[in-house]
């Protein structure tokens, strides 16, 4: 059962610590990661300028949020191309015909610890910062901010830049 298993625990915040031998930068939090802003879509953009786009940005998956600033989901370039020359998607249909809906999210102050036991599954995860934001009758909403996207290259050459050893 995956209620049993540690690392979907630590994934899903249940349980912090679950490696004994920790390596050095376990405990390190996220934001020391340096990670650039991402390019983020809206979902009307079609599937034809999300691959414009990203190619000629140099990115291989940009998150789709909506303007009201809830996060829809990720896509990636080769899922796009993939769907369209499947002929499941077509060029004019928007981003969100092809994203994938299914993604972890994790936060500036998190270990990279959690980030390891999430990329030990995903591709990717999506950095996100909550903000509290009022409207103008004074009543206020936590909006989560998308920070970055962080992959498992990213943590990779983070360690390997300052590895202790």
């Amino acid at each position: 059962s995956k209620f049993l298993n540690d690392k979907w625990m630590t994934k899903n915040g249940f349980l912090n610590d679950v490696q004994e031998h920790k390596p050095w930068w376990w405990n390190i939090k996220v934001q020391k990661l340096n990670l650039s802003a991402p390019l983020i879509l809206l979902p009307e953009v079609s599937c034809q300028k999300a691959i414009e786009i990203l190619q000629e940005k140099g990115y291989d998956q940009a998150p789709v949020v909506a303007e009201s600033g809830v996060i829809l989901g990720m896509v990636t370039l080769s899922n796009t191309l993939t769907s369209v020359l499947a002929g499941n998607a077509e060029f004019s249909d928007p981003v969100t015909k092809v994203i994938y809906d299914q993604f972890s999210k994790i936060g500036l102050e998190d270990s990279l610890g959690k980030l390891s036991c999430i990329l030990e599954n995903d591709h990717f995860a999506i950095v996100v910062h909550e903000q509290m934001q009022f409207n103008g009758n004074g009543s206020s909403f936590m909006k989560q901010m998308v920070f970055g996207v962080v992959t498992a290259m990213d943590l990779l050459t983070f360690v390997s830049r300052n590895d202790k050893k």
